[in-house]
């Protein structure tokens, strides 16, 4: 008897074994095409079926794979929506975004993937990733290098695979679409363990700038506008084993030498900074906005360098996203935005796409007041939830992302329009429009001028700040 249940126990986890395969090898073609498509780098047909170009319907529209409020040729505020937004899909997320977290696995299986990270199927994603942008009818893209092309054993053999899939994307882009930007990803392979240009290994060092550089190339090749810099290794775990001002230092070498390259190969685009506090390291150098730009000032590279702005980095750091667009703005470090959210619940960056219209208002409130983005732009750094699992789903996410924004801009353009908010604020700082105003803000008024009008004009008057009103002004336009 004990013999027979433990055959049927036996019997039975094989069974499970075979269903766990059968689920970790999903399907490679869509359901529709019969046997038109094979292991190859070749599909048959389109990546998308059934799934039109995305067109402006406006508000009343019940369609979910329409605008109901980015029309892309409308003027708002003297330019067109489309020239206000740049709107850019993120390949990572999109393409490379398994669904997976620390406590599950994949959820997601694109009918395209065939389960292999070869230059074949590098190849049919890029297919797939213009396919895309066309429909959502978007004329920028984003990329991490090993995103795109697979690591090869050796250097050289990870600069070919990028060669062959670059050379791809080059033909498919034609003359409309090109990189928002380009960056090199240097923190999931285990030699980025310890960051890459304030690794303690000279060695290290060494292979991040080499990696750099054919990022920076393929770039500029492509066209991009940007190239980016976020360290999500460059900082430490704890201070008992790091020489902080050391590291800080290499850092600093590494950017002047890519600063140096850019201009070496004629690339114009901006150099950009992505601040965020911690994740994956316990503190990254570049924690905010403003430790960005001081860090910049210090090592004299202000003018080589802009910040990109990630708003789920923002509260991860304690900030809004509007105090870090503004502190970047007031800086002139304002050069993009990496368009997403987080979960005030949750204490890690869970990248969602940005839907609350109020936020919305007040980012465009900042990209307004910088006179837009160019050549900067929103990237949306957001990635489906977990059990969004349809491919339509990358659609929808993407629409109600660019809708949220177009909504926050025709806000903004309410508020300018009616000016109630402009004047609450003019009147708050009113008594600097006067002549002692005018020497202190010109830097003419000493203490000892200060304190005989001190004594002259006696115990001061403090108006109300209307902090009631202004968020009324400001809720009355969303």
């Amino acid at each position: 008897m004990k013999m027979k249940a433990g055959k049927i126990f036996l019997l039975l986890l094989c069974l499970n074994v075979i269903t766990i395969g059968v689920i970790a090898n999903p399907p490679t073609c869509d359901a529709n095409l019969g046997e038109a498509c094979s292991d190859s780098s070749e599909w048959q047909g389109e990546f998308f079926p059934g799934i039109p170009k995305i067109k402006y319907e406006g508000p009343s529209s019940k369609n979910p794979l329409a605008y109901k409020w980015y029309n892309k040729e409308e003027e708002i505020l003297g330019k067109k929506m489309k020239d206000w937004m740049r709107f850019s899909v993120a390949f990572w997320h999109t393409f490379r975004g398994s669904g997976s977290d620390p406590f599950g696995a994949p959820t997601k299986y694109w009918p395209w993937e065939d389960g292999t990270n070869s230059v074949a199927m590098a190849k049919r994603r890029m297919k797939a990733n213009f396919e895309f942008i066309n429909k959502l009818g978007v004329d920028w893209w984003c990329f991490h290098d090993r995103d795109i092309a697979p690591d090869g054993k050796t250097l050289e053999e990870s600069n070919a695979n990028l060669d062959e899939v670059v050379a791809l994307a080059k033909e498919l882009q034609g003359t409309k679409i090109r990189p928002l930007w380009g960056t090199a990803q240097l923190f999931m392979h285990p030699r980025y363990m310890h960051g890459g240009a304030t690794s303690s290994e000279l060695g290290v060092y060494v292979y991040s700038a080499a990696q750099v550089k054919k990022a920076m190339e393929v770039t500029h090749y492509l066209g991009g506008e940007n190239y980016v810099f976020w360290g999500g290794r460059e900082g430490y775990q704890t201070l008992l084993n790091t020489d902080m001002g050391r590291e800080l230092d290499h850092m600093a070498r590494f950017f002047e030498s890519a600063a140096a390259y850019k201009k070496k190969i004629g690339f114009n685009g901006t150099l950009l900074i992505e601040p965020k506090p911690q994740e994956p390291t316990k503190h990254q150098y570049d924690w905010d906005a403003a430790t960005a730009a001081n860090f910049l000032r210090k090592y004299g590279l202000e003018g080589e360098f802009k910040l990109n702005i990630e708003c789920n980095h923002a509260t991860l750091s304690g900030h809004s996203c509007h105090h870090e667009l503004e502190t970047a703005r007031l800086n002139g470090m304002l050069g993009n935005i990496d368009a997403n959210t987080g979960d005030p619940q949750i204490g890690w960056d869970t990248d969602q796409f940005l839907t609350d219209i109020g936020e919305a208002t007040l980012v465009m409130l900042s990209v307004v007041r910088n006179g837009g983005l160019a050549p900067g732009g929103f990237n949306f750094d957001a990635k489906l939830r977990r059990e969004s699992t349809d491919v339509e789903d990358l659609f929808i996410a993407h629409i109600s992302g660019m809708d949220t924004l177009a909504r926050g801009l025709r806000n903004v353009a309410k508020l300018i329009e009616d000016g109630s908010l402009a004047e609450l604020v003019h009147k708050r700082y009113q008594s600097f429009d006067s002549e002692l105003g005018a020497q202190i803000e010109a830097g003419k008024a000493d203490f000892d001028m200060l304190e005989k009008k001190a004594f002259e004009l006696g115990e001061p008057k403090v108006a109300s700040a209307k902090q009631e009103l202004a968020e009324m002004i400001f809720q009355s336009a969303l």
